[in-house]
C-alpha cells in the first residue's frame, strides 16, 4: 500500500500520489507525509479556533509523556514562543523517570523548563497522601490545575497535550457524573478570563496518531503509565470507550463533533459570578477553593 498524499510534481501543474510505502493507515501516509499531516492538523486547529496569537508567550504543560512532549516539539518547530512547565506530584518510579527525560529533551531543543512540586506547595508528596487513604486522581487533578494556574500566571496561554481520545473520555465522564456545568469548560480552549486561558492544539488528533508521530520523529519518551491510572474512573471509561471504538470505528470522533455542535446550548461557567478564595486569591464558587480545602485537610 502506497502513500495517498497528493503532491505537485516539479514543473508540472498536476498533482500525483506519493509513491513511498505507507506506514500508517487512515490516512495512508508514508513517514514524511504522516508527520506533515499531524503538524498541519495541529496548525489548522490553532487557526480555526484562534488558539494562539503571534505575540503570545505560551506555557506548555508537560509531563514527559508522548502527547505533551510532541506538542512542545511541534509548537517550537512552528515558531511559537514556548516554555515548558512540569509538575512533580511525587510518584516514585514514575514521575522521576519522565522528568529526567524531559530535562534532557528541553536542554537538547533549547527550551526553558520549570519544574514545581507538590511537596513545596502542599507539604506532602502524592505517594504520602495516598498511603493515608486519600483518592489519588481527584486530589492530583485538583492540585495540578491549581499549580498550573499559579505558575503560568505570567503567560498568555497554557497549552496542554489533550487529544481526541482524552476529550471524548472527558465528555462521557462529565455526562455519567451529571456534571453538566463542567461540560462548558471543555473544547479546544477555555472561556474563563480569571485564569490563563488553556488551549488544546491536539484536540482533533487521535492518541495513536500522536504516538506514531513521536516514534517517527525520535521523541523517545519513556512509555510508562501512572500507577494510579488503572484504578481511576477515567481509566475505566478509557478501556470501555476503546472497546467501543474497536467495534464501531469513529465513535470517539463522533462524540467530540456532536459535543462541539451542542456547546452553544450548554450553560457555560461565568467566572464573573465567582468569589475569591480568601487563601490563594483564585476564583472559587464556594469560599475556599477546592485546592485550599484539600491542603487544609492534609
Amino acid at each position: 500500500m502506497n502513500c495517498s498524499m497528493q503532491i505537485k510534481a516539479k514543473g508540472d501543474k498536476k498533482t500525483i500520489n506519493c509513491e513511498e510505502k505507507a506506514i500508517f493507515s487512515n490516512p495512508n501516509y508514508c513517514a514524511k507525509h504522516f508527520s506533515k499531516y499531524v503538524e498541519q492538523k495541529t496548525a489548522d486547529t490553532i487557526k480555526k479556533f484562534k488558539l494562539i496569537s503571534p505575540s503570545d508567550k505560551i506555557c506548555v504543560a508537560v509531563s514527559g509523556g508522548k502527547d505533551s512532549v510532541s506538542l512542545l516539539y511541534i509548537l517550537k518547530k512552528q515558531g511559537f514562543n514556548v516554555e515548558a512547565l512540569a509538575i512533580d506530584e511525587g510518584i516514585a518510579g514514575y514521575r522521576n523517570i519522565t522528568l529526567d527525560f524531559l530535562k534532557n529533551f528541553c536542554e537538547k531543543h533549547k527550551i526553558k523548563l520549570t519544574i514545581k512540586n507538590y511537596e513545596d506547595d502542599f507539604g506532602k508528596r502524592l505517594d504520602e497522601v495516598v498511603k493515608k487513604g486519600e483518592p489519588a486522581c481527584n486530589l492530583c487533578g485538583t492540585f495540578r490545575r491549581h499549580m498550573l494556574n499559579k505558575y503560568a500566571a505570567e503567560y498568555d496561554k497554557i497549552a496542554t497535550g489533550h487529544n481526541l481520545d482524552d476529550e471524548a473520555q472527558a465528555v462521557l465522564m462529565n455526562l455519567f457524573k451529571a456534571q453538566t456545568r463542567m461540560l462548558g469548560r471543555q473544547g479546544p480552549k477555555t472561556s474563563k478570563k480569571d485564569f490563563v486561558r488553556k488551549i488544546k492544539p491536539f484536540y482533533f488528533l487521535k492518541e495513536k496518531e500522536i504516538m506514531a508521530y513521536a516514534f517517527l520523529n525520535d521523541i523517545n519518551v519513556p512509555f510508562i503509565e501512572c500507577p494510579f491510572a488503572s484504578v481511576s474512573f477515567r481509566g475505566h471509561i478509557r478501556d470501555w470507550l476503546n472497546a467501543l471504538e474497536a467495534k464501531t470505528p469513529g465513535t470517539k470522533e463522533n462524540i467530540i463533533r456532536h459535543y462541539l455542535s451542542l456547546t452553544k446550548k450548554i450553560k457555560m461557567d461565568d467566572a464573573s459570578t465567582l468569589d475569591e478564595c480568601p487563601l490563594c486569591g483564585f476564583p472559587s464558587s464556594n469560599g475556599l477553593c477546592h485546592a485550599c480545602r484539600l491542603k487544609m485537610k492534609l
